[in-house]
């Protein structure tokens, strides 16, 4: 069996053993970066392989799936002239958040503990929920009160316990990291477990796949805590340092208006969350997040890939919504963020491409 590598705190450099069910930096209790540099395979040697994210082993910290569902490998369609859509809410449990979900599932199988638990607003808990049922592994996920009736149902429907927590998404992470101090338990964060960014990356390696070895001028992400964003930074470093990438992409990150504060500390040129962020309701339940345990990792990847943030309105995302329900397409009112903020011509005439991350069935429309 190969061996796992370590974890490292990227605010102190602390390091923590592969083996360990720690979820955090001992030190300063920050978010753990893997200790893995892989080379992507060129784009010849691809052929033949097996049709899901596992095609790109060679950038995977784990090998050998036992538990996948056949999750990436998503459709890429032109939307308008320049903007393509990935539609990676045809995934196993209908969300972009299975490429992470299926690492922190083989990886919980490697550690052996005898609880999961999760704290989601709802995607990375469907996720977690189904992939450790397929790990026959017990598992608990908290969730914030309000969260989508669909995606409890979800959530149930697979076995997990589910416990809904008081207050925002705020206060379902606090309950989660409570018990995840527990012994024996791991603790499956989509936000503080890097092997789930090594899953999300896969999202960029098959866009370089797709379009022939090449990346769009830029890549509008949806930013909460930032997953997938920082998954793709991730990808366009692995590519551009083996000299598969001649040029990267910008990276366009895009909050909701009402609950921004990335958006609002780039506006103010910090680098790291300001104090106080005003925080509104806001139908994209899965980017509202009001302190991102990533938010300095999240701002300096957007600054050094030359890129920018931006913000969408609930009107804009209804209309969104419908924009691409009418072009055949029912995406969830988070997943249709990026569209909206870039579908009235902010790009020009530069490519891009935006994920369409969630589906539509999970929450219905916005504002009904």
């Amino acid at each position: 069996m190969t061996p796992l590598p370590d974890c490292y705190c990227p605010a102190d450099g602390t390091r923590v053993a592969a083996e360990s069910l720690a979820w955090c930096c001992p030190v300063c209790c920050g978010p753990l970066d893997l200790d893995f540099a892989p080379t992507p395979a060129p784009l010849k040697s691809l052929g033949g392989r097996v049709n899901s994210l596992w095609r790109y082993a060679e950038t995977l910290p784990l090998a050998g799936p036992s538990v996948s569902l056949g999750e990436g490998r998503t459709p890429l369609v032109e939307l308008t002239e320049g903007i393509s859509a990935k539609l990676d809410f045809l995934m196993p449990t209908l969300s972009f958040k299975d490429r992470g979900a299926v690492l922190l599932a083989e990886l919980a199988l490697r550690l052996k503990p005898r609880l999961v638990i999760a704290d989601s607003s709802g995607n990375a808990g469907t996720a977690i929920a189904a992939y450790y049922a397929r790990a026959a592994l017990p598992c608990t996920v908290y969730v914030p009160e309000g969260t989508s009736p669909k995606k409890l149902e979800q959530i149930g429907a697979h076995g997990a316990r589910v416990r809904q927590v008081e207050g925002g998404r705020e206060a379902a992470a606090r309950a989660a990291r409570e018990e995840a101090d527990e012994p024996e338990v791991f603790y499956a964060s989509h936000v503080f477990n890097p092997y789930f960014l090594h899953g999300t990356k896969t999202y960029v390696h098959e866009l370089w796949e797709d379009l022939g070895g090449r990346l769009p001028d830029v890549l509008v992400l949806p930013v909460g805590n930032g997953t997938l964003l920082l998954g793709a930074a991730l990808a366009i470093a692995e590519l551009y340092g083996a000299g598969l990438l001649d040029r990267r992409p910008a990276l366009y990150a895009v909050q909701a208006a009402a609950v921004a504060p990335l958006a609002r500390a780039w506006q103010e040129g910090a680098e790291d969350l300001v104090d106080v962020t005003p925080v509104g309701p806001t139908s994209a339940e899965g980017i509202a997040i009001p302190r991102p345990p990533r938010a300095r990792q999240i701002l300096r990847a957007v600054r050094d890939s030359g890129g920018t943030f931006l913000t969408v309105t609930d009107d804009q995302i209804r209309h969104a919504q419908l924009d691409l329900a009418s072009r055949g397409l029912y995406v969830e009112s988070t997943g249709v963020a990026c569209w909206a903020a870039v579908r009235e011509g902010v790009l020009g005439s530069r490519s891009a491409v935006v994920p369409l991350c969630g589906a539509g069935l999970k929450t219905g429309l916005a504002g009904s």
